[in-house]
């Protein structure tokens, strides 16, 4: 098997923090490498480097990619087809090409020709034409590299059936499903007929059942193009499934390669298990529900109780979660106790210092006393992507201080969240692309703490995280309620996350509260329905 591209000794800086650290990798025609490690390691960086786009001023070592090419036309083929002819030009004979990124600026020719045969997909960047249909989508493709000859909605309709999304041509871009647009987003890499995709958590934010559906359709897409792949994914099966080798990557250092399922179960093993504070006093109640109702009425479904006579309290500096499957009232109840739905009927009270608050009567001395000192993280939380971290957590979310003062509070609120204070002040001047997603989660609960709550509530703060960095944010959570004291609210389909977090768990279904207390037995109620369902929807 030929060698496509030879890493070597690669290091890579970025504000004098080492990001990649003596990287040595081999990777052969046609091979699949699986990279494995946690949020921040350096697997996106490393997939960055390989597509050769970006210019880094602090890069060391030699990323060489060995090619056949054509030297009239400048066409690139992989090695394998050195001795060939060219079809860019019938005649001319494959030569045998070396090509060093390090060494070769951006603008170079060459690495341009390179490039142009590399496709990557990222986790959620989908760099749609959002008010296009899906054909256009994939025609506008097709006419950027200069293909207009008739059979061109022919070819982009081809293209689509090679994903399995020929049922969805005629859609508007942005109203497909997150499996849907990442499928187009293959399409449309798969016009430049790469021989190279770089595939970095494509299916991060999908659920299981559509995350299989699109794994399938890459890896098919791979065979049938011949084309060699880099993936990384947060599912370790994919890896298991798809790879031919995998590394592990932790702190930009490659500290284990070998077979799919060794490396798998050894990434696994590394997602160590967290132990929940068990000295922490929990106070009063802070928050009382009584007899809590919520109904809507729709056009098709008539009357919607979305929630039913449902009663419990929150203590001060409790963990506390809603847990259920998709419909069963949670996130209806977590939107009444911010007060941003008003509930039709009960009791929803919240406790600033000694008094009560009745989060059902509007205004400033009322629910509007209460709100300034609660917060809410959603599940599709949003950094300021052009602020960098310090705006975000200052002048972006209003509050006013002098630059040393708003440093400093800044400093002591992300190491709360789990950062270092040497961590915490390197990131200050980044800008959120620049961090991992266990990062910005971080960053975004310090977001929500620089305002000092006393209550936040957590709309599915796992999302789709993988093992290790779904364990950062648990820490995150547990270090900022045994710093500060915060009482946490948390909804959430990951039973899992809940029974290891929570001192206490509320299980909901059709608006119900089917049974409160110790999360363990709680979440032991759940039908067998409901587990399968709940593990589709993290």
């Amino acid at each position: 098997m030929a060698v496509l591209i030879e890493v070597k000794n690669l290091n890579l800086d970025f504000d004098g923090v080492q990001v990649l650290k003596d990287i040595n990798l081999t990777i052969n025609e046609g091979e699949v490498i699986g990279i494995l490690g946690r949020s921040g390691a350096g697997k996106t960086v490393l997939m960055h480097v390989l597509r050769g786009v970006e210019e880094y001023e602090s890069i060391s070592g030699q990323v060489i990619y060995h090619l056949a090419r054509c030297e009239k036309c400048g066409h690139i083929e992989p090695p394998s087809k050195v001795g060939q002819e060219c079809t860019g030009c019938a005649g001319e004979k494959l030569v045998p090409f070396d090509a060093d990124f390090i060494e070769m600026s951006i603008h170079d020719q060459k690495r341009r020709e390179i490039t142009k045969r590399i496709a990557i997909m990222l986790q959620r960047t989908f760099a749609l034409y959002g008010d296009e249909k899906v054909i256009t989508n994939v025609i506008n493709s097709l006419t950027e590299i200069g293909n207009q000859d008739e059979d061109v909605t022919s070819k982009a309709m081809e293209l689509l059936e090679k994903v399995q999304l020929s049922h969805r041509m005629m859609h508007i871009a942005r109203d497909l499903s997150g499996g849907e647009k990442q499928r187009v987003v293959l399409a449309r890499q798969l016009v430049r007929n790469p021989m190279l995709l770089l595939a970095d958590e494509p299916t991060g934010t999908l659920d299981p059942r559509t995350a299989k559906i699109v794994h399938e359709v890459i890896e098919r897409t791979v065979k049938d193009y011949k084309m060699t792949m880099v993936i990384t994914s947060h599912w370790s099966e994919v890896v298991e499934e798809i790879a031919d080798k995998a590394i592990i990557l932790e702190d930009g250092v490659i500290i284990n390669e070998g077979k799919p399922c060794d490396m798998a179960k050894q990434f696994a093993g590394m997602a160590c298990v967290i132990e929940k504070k068990k000295d922490i006093a929990l106070g009063s109640p802070i928050i009382r529900v009584q007899n809590l109702r919520k109904k809507y009425i729709s056009v098709t479904r008539g009357v919607v109780n979305a929630v039913s006579d449902i009663s419990f309290e929150v203590r001060e500096s409790e963990i506390f979660g809603l847990a259920g499957v998709s419909g069963a009232g949670k996130t209806t109840t977590s939107e009444i106790l911010m007060g941003i739905v008003q509930p039709t009927s009960g009791e929803v009270m919240t406790r600033v210092g000694e008094e009560w608050i009745d989060m059902k009567k509007p205004g400033p001395e009322c629910r509007g006393r209460a709100v300034r000192y609660m917060g809410i993280l959603h599940q599709e939380y949003s950094l300021y992507i052009h602020r960098n971290v310090i705006d975000n957590l200052t002048e972006s979310i209003g509050i006013d201080l002098p630059y040393e003062l708003a440093v400093r509070k800044a400093i002591i609120t992300l190491k709360t969240t789990g950062f270092t204070e040497e961590k915490a002040r390197l990131i200050l001047p980044k800008m959120p692309d620049e961090l991992s997603e266990g990062e910005r989660h971080r960053v975004a609960l310090a977001q929500i703490l620089m305002k000092e709550p006393n209550i936040i509530v957590m709309d599915e703060p796992t999302g789709t995280m993988d093992p290790i960095t779904k364990k950062d944010v648990t820490r995150s959570i547990l270090k900022a309620r045994e710093e500060l004291g915060n009482t946490f609210i948390i909804v959430s389909h990951d039973m899992d996350f809940l029974e290891d977090i929570c001192d206490t768990v509320a299980l909901m279904r059709n608006g119900e509260i089917v049974d409160i207390g110790e999360p363990k037995k709680v979440i032991s109620l759940l039908t067998e329905a409901e587990r399968i369902e709940a593990a589709a929807d993290k």
